[in-house]
């Protein structure tokens, strides 16, 4: 369940605007969905990222979940995967995010996971939706929840990323460049590598309530590039503003993306004899990857785009191992969500373990061409309702045909619609890629 809004913390929650006192009565209504614990009072725990309208929001959320008799622990800045795992093993009956992941400063959102560090299920966010129709009542005085500060959420969360990896694995004589988005992960992977042995330097340290993702993180890459050559780095380590993305950059500034993490991973987990199963990529996933897991034996599916899709597919099949291009990478033996740092790890102990660089693993891929363009739309706009976009698509694919493949989807954070055109041929994907997101931009402009 995620509430998004744009400057500010004005946005839709359905039809209605991100107010605090939407935010409050969210809080309350979460809290008599899930707040009881049998006859003992509920305990929900909050976290949120730097940007600076969280301290608004947290505090409405924590009004409402107060009001409706839930205890509540504070976790201050903390990323995703973190409350996820936090969740679980504080035995809360919730987790609640405060964030926008990568989007500015000036997006919020909000997002729950289960006692169990999951995603909350279909009839749970109906519930709360369902609650929040009815009329805000607080309870008695005598019945009111307390508001407590979680202790030493960080060292918790540190202690467990780094037992993700073998007692064996050191980080000893590894140079990196760790770009921390100015996110919610600002004071945890600097912890997290150089208590591992790695030799750091750091950049989007030093959140100001504005700046997260501005410049940096895994969605601008640019600093971090340019710093590993600088500091003749072994690679670089980029997280987004929450800390469930991760994409990393070889010796040489080259971009080592979400496919290439999950490809590396797999192939190593494939020959200790350790991958349950296949893997689970999107739509967006290159087919390079698809051609490089096929070639070593490993069976690959395409789930929808986000990571609430990849999961589903995940654990459907009982397989352990998924992700986008993006950087949200799942590895269910370890984390129940996404988590940046966790995957760092691990493709930080191939490389211990295999003695190979970063460029030389992520070697095992062919990138095919790819290109995207994000075209704005309104919020009211239906791409699956549009004749002009529906016969431009299959004239593409047509000629395409099984040299390459079309995706057209709506952003789930903005008012986009993401045109990606794949192929084998860099020039024909790109003339492809501009001619359809042309249409689509007409055919959005004339609704």
């Amino acid at each position: 369940m995620k509430y998004f809004g744009t400057d500010g913390i004005r946005g839709r929650m359905g039809e209605e605007p991100i107010t605090p006192s939407t935010v409050m009565k969210l809080g309350w209504a979460l809290g008599k969905v899930l707040g009881s614990n049998g006859d003992t009072r509920g305990k929900i725990i909050i976290g949120k990222d730097t940007r600076v309208s969280g301290y608004l929001l947290e505090s409405a959320m924590e009004a409402g979940l107060i009001s409706a008799g839930v205890d509540v622990s504070l976790l201050g800045p903390m990323p995703t995967p973190g409350i996820a795992y936090l969740a679980r093993t504080a035995r809360a009956q919730a987790g609640v995010v405060i964030s926008a992941s990568h989007n500015p400063y000036s997006d919020n959102g909000i997002k729950f996971f289960s006692t169990a560090g999951e995603k909350l299920p279909d009839e749970a966010e109906q519930a709360i939706e369902q609650m929040m129709q009815q009329p805000f009542k607080t309870v008695d005085s005598r019945d009111l929840g307390k508001a407590s500060r979680y202790p030493d959420a960080a060292g918790r969360y540190i202690e467990y990323c780094k037992a993700t990896i073998g007692n064996q694995v050191s980080l000893e004589g590894l140079n990196i460049v760790l770009d921390c988005a100015n996110g919610a992960s600002y004071h945890i992977a600097p912890s997290v590598l150089s208590e591992l042995g790695a030799r750091l330097h750091v950049i989007g340290d030093e959140p100001d309530g504005f700046n997260i993702n501005e410049g940096y993180g895994a969605t601008d890459t640019a600093a971090l590039r340019s710093e590993v050559v600088k500091q003749g780095a072994d690679l670089g380590i980029a997280l987004d503003g929450d800390g469930d993305r991760l994409i990393m950059v070889d010796h040489r500034g080259e971009v080592i993306n979400g496919d290439k993490l999950i490809l590396i991973m797999a192939l190593a987990r494939s020959q200790r004899g350790e991958l349950q199963g296949g893997i689970v990529g999107t739509v967006m996933s290159n087919l390079g990857m698809e051609q490089a897991l096929r070639a070593n034996k490993i069976d690959f599916l395409r789930a929808a785009v986000g990571d609430r899709y990849v999961l589903e597919t995940m654990k459907k099949n009982g397989w352990q191992l998924g992700g986008e291009a993006s950087g949200h990478i799942i590895c269910l033996d370890k984390s129940t969500t996404g988590d940046g740092i966790v995957a760092a790890l691990e493709v930080l102990q191939v490389m211990h373990d295999s003695g190979n660089t970063l460029a030389e693993l992520a070697g095992e891929m062919e990138t095919c061409p790819q290109m995207m363009i994000n075209v704005e739309i309104s919020c009211d706009f239906n791409l699956n309702d549009n004749s002009l976009i529906r016969n431009a698509v299959t004239a593409t694919e047509k000629e395409l045909g099984d040299r390459g493949r079309v995706v057209l989807r709506p952003s789930g954070t903005e008012a986009l619609i993401r045109v990606m055109i794949e192929g084998v041929d860099a020039s024909q994907v790109k003339s492809h890629c501009e001619s359809l997101a042309e249409v689509v931009r007409q055919a959005a402009a004339a609704n």
